[in-house]
């Protein structure tokens, strides 16, 4: 652990703590510390750090590389110096670094990194490893190093650490090494700039590093390049820095490259949130019923096939790329999902409890699974789309794509859109430097067709729905189950999809001809009810839908009767006198011809046999009847029959459609998923205790540090108060108090409860319970017994 970043937490006043702990969510996640060790051992976690670069602009960035180039601990002066500018450029993002706990300073006004920075760049501003860890290696020995200083002109005196640290200052020199190049082969010059420039590591003919005369050969000897493997060398970061010159500085951007804008219709972009947004919500629908009609078969390999994405689209009316879209987002949301016995995707329960919501909870649902979907469904790579629900290496990635474009776009002010769309894939690389470039530049055109079809972006602006959506890209970074909800039900964006479905239109107009006319965005409820009982013809400004008698007996199939369609539809518009013709008509011919199932059929050559099957009193739940004297019909299935028949004393056998006896095995059940990864909705079984307030933290913080507490005395009071426990057990609470060790303690009563972070308290231990999600306490005269979980 740090002991600089201990002591820069500790003299931190309370505002400046809170900003560290709210850039910082992982600091306080559960269990979130209650000292600042503990904290500071949160904020210098490797994994943790690389999730908070990833969210960081161009300038910190290279500011960190820099302080790694520079190396040791730079002051503020000879960082603003090496990348050429003025401290005052540098100190605000210095600050963000600051308030990230990314880098800090130390009260000699020197900056620290996290060591984990460091192993994050292998190759700072493209300058390998210092020339010092080349000469302290195990391969350059002793008569190497003196070999090295006689090539450079260097004396071998004081050991070989002296020699070390005479080699390095003669190789930084720039003037030095400059005279020593002009002494070299022809060739050399060119190569070693190759290596300064466009190095570190490259890749070289090894059998010219071991031929006399070679610039490679000549390089090698004079520690210019080592060779780390036959076929790859490495050039010192000194070696690169002195022949880049005295004149080079460390990259550095402060502004973000330009993004051209134009003009943008706000009012345009509005209507156009209004006209996709129940669009979306009404094909979501209609995909998810369609599935609940006709199962989608996934391929071997997984993911759903072109054949299936073109039959659902014509089925629904929709288009393909709607379809692809709507089917991922929808697996996603769980909405749909495979049953093996259903032999492909269908709707789950979920989906059930879905169409009951109102349309804005509907929308935001869809919307949400979209937000944290890791794929792009329109993507397009090498030309052509990628399967359906099929496995993407990108993944995560794709998601924070999704969020970095959205977020450049929302960076536009209202009434504007940007110009081109290069510019802004250029302006979302400055603020999400760390992205693929390549998969930035094929996702980015993807992303916005996506969020168009949701009404989320229009005319290469965002809509409202959009920006308030785009403005959770906190919650969305955060991998937990539990944040999807936060999406869902964010103010801002329940405020603005219920705006995005306030003009679909609730009303239709029938006319005569026996069609159905919507002007303007019909609302997902009335879509359902015309979709039940007419076909649709057109869609856009205006859709149209036309009665036939095979749309309403369609309706009337599915469930519907005559009296309440009519009721329905005279809700919402008036009902001519042709339709009403219609409905009561094929009411009055539906069920002229009646279809009964049947489970299984029983054949026998005996009727006797057969009639006194059929009478027997322990078979009645089989429900069998004669068809024939020789034929039985059951309404239960054929396994069920031939099992009651068995255990009734008769010896059936089974048979195929073709008359052949068959033994039917037990299916196994198939276990598949679509592939790739997907965002979970659901929140966690139990529900944890919210994160503290940063700001209240901060205070809870500092006051701990600065009051005197048990400390050393952990062990005599635990040893004092805890007398159930033996020693060895007393020794482990002590751990868990004074070290965060996770153990499970048992009470008096036999109350058990996994511990860790505990502190000690007036005889109790205040500690965070796994099993409540939380911090109890826990008198220490009642605490059994102690077990470590390791």
């Amino acid at each position: 652990m740090d002991d600089h970043l201990i002591g820069w937490l500790t003299a931190l006043d309370e505002d400046r703590l809170a900003r560290v702990l709210a850039n910082r969510p992982d600091a306080l996640a559960a269990p979130w510390p209650r000292r600042l060790d503990a904290l500071a051992q949160r904020l210098t976690d490797g994994f943790a750090l690389t999730e908070v670069m990833r969210g960081l602009p161009l300038p910190p960035l290279e500011i960190l590389q820099a302080c790694l180039v520079i190396g040791g601990r730079p002051t503020e002066d000879e960082l603003a110096r090496f990348l050429g500018v003025s401290a005052s450029e540098v100190i605000p993002w210095l600050d963000r670094l600051y308030d990230h706990a990314l880098a800090w300073p130390g009260l000699d006004g020197r900056i620290t990194l996290p060591g984990a920075v460091a192993r994050w760049w292998a190759a700072p501003c493209g300058l390998g490893e210092p020339l010092s860890s080349y000469l302290d290696s195990w391969m350059l020995n002793t008569e190497a190093l003196r070999r090295l200083c006689r090539n450079l002109g260097l004396p071998y005196q004081g050991g070989k650490r002296n020699a070390a640290v005479k080699v390095v200052a003669s190789l930084s020199d720039h003037e030095r090494l400059a005279a020593l190049v002009g002494e070299a082969p022809d060739g050399t010059l060119g190569m070693l700039d190759d290596f300064a420039w466009d190095g570190p590591v490259r890749s070289v003919d090894g059998n010219r590093f071991v031929t006399p005369g070679t610039p490679e050969r000549w390089a090698a000897d004079h520690g210019l390049l080592f060779r780390t493997q036959w076929d790859v060398a490495e050039m010192p970061r000194e070696v690169a820095l002195a022949l880049r010159g005295p004149d080079y500085h460390g990259p550095f951007t402060p502004d973000p490259p330009h993004l051209g804008t134009v003009h943008a219709d706000a009012e345009a972009a509005g209507h156009a949130m209004c006209l996709a947004a129940p669009h979306a919500v009404d094909r979501a629908t209609a995909l998810l019923e369609n599935a609940g009609k006709t199962p989608l078969p996934l391929l071997k390999n997984g993911g759903v096939g072109v054949r299936e994405i073109r039959r659902v689209a014509r089925e629904t009316g929709s288009s393909e790329d709607e379809t692809r879209l709507l089917l991922e987002v929808c697996t996603v949301a769980r909405l749909i999902a495979l049953d093996d016995d259903e032999g492909g995707l269908v709707p789950t329960d979920r989906f059930d409890a879905w169409r009951l919501e109102d349309a804005p909870a509907r929308l935001r649902v869809l919307v949400a699974a979209w937000w944290r979907m890791e794929r792009s469904s329109l993507r397009r790579p090498a030309g052509r789309y990628p399967t359906v629900l099929g496995d993407d290496p990108a993944g995560e990635t794709i998601a924070r794509i999704r969020w970095a474009v959205l977020g450049a776009v929302a960076e536009i002010p209202e009434g504007r859109a940007f110009a081109s769309l290069p510019e802004l894939v250029q302006s979302v690389r400055w603020r999400a430097p760390l992205l693929d470039p390549e998969l930035l530049a094929e996702c980015a055109p993807a992303v916005l067709e996506e969020a168009q079809l949701f009404g989320l972006c229009t005319h290469d602006t965002l809509t409202g729905l959009g920006r308030a959506l785009a403005a959770l890209s906190a919650i969305a970074g955060n991998e937990g189950d539990a944040d999807a909800p936060q999406v869902e039900h964010d103010p801002a964006l329940a405020k603005q999809s219920a705006a995005a479905l306030a003009g679909a239109q609730r009303t239709a107009l029938f006319g005569a001809d026996l069609t159905a006319v919507v002007t303007g965005p019909p609302s997902v409820e009335l879509s359902s009810l015309l979709d039940r009982a007419a076909d649709r013809e057109s869609r856009g400004a205006a859709s149209v839908w036309r009665f036939s008698p095979a749309s309403v007996r369609r309706a009337l199939d599915a469930g519907e009767d005559a009296d309440r369609l009519l009721a329905e539809l005279a809700a919402v518009g008036t009902l001519p006198q042709p339709l009403t013709y219609l409905v009561h008509d094929v009411a009055r011919r539906h069920g002229e011809v009646t279809v009964s199932s049947v489970g299984c059929i029983v054949q026998g050559s005996d009727p006797g046999l057969l009639a006194e099957i059929a009478a027997h009193r322990k078979l009645g739940r089989l429900g069998l009847r004669l068809l024939a004297p020789t034929v039985l019909a059951g309404s239960a299935p054929a396994g069920e029959t031939l099992a009651a028949l068995r255990e009734a004393g008769y010896a059936p056998v089974p048979v195929d459609d073709t008359g052949q006896i068959t033994i039917r095995r037990a299916p196994g059940r198939l276990t598949l998923l679509p592939g790739g990864r997907v965002a979970e909705l659901d929140p966690p079984a139990a529900l944890l205790e919210p994160a503290p307030d940063p700001r209240e933290h901060a205070r809870r913080l500092l006051v701990s540090a600065r009051s005197s507490g048990p400390g050393g005395q952990t062990w005599a009071v635990i040893g004092r108060m805890a007398t159930r426990l033996p020693t060895a057990q007393q020794s482990l609470l002590g751990f868990v108090v004074d070290r965060d060790v996770r153990a499970l303690i048992t009470l008096a009563d036999g109350v058990t409860a996994t511990v860790s972070h505990g502190e000690l308290r007036s005889g109790v231990l205040d500690a965070w319970c796994e099993e409540a999600g939380d911090y109890l306490e826990f008198p220490l005269h009642e605490i059994a017994s102690v077990t470590s979980t390791y």
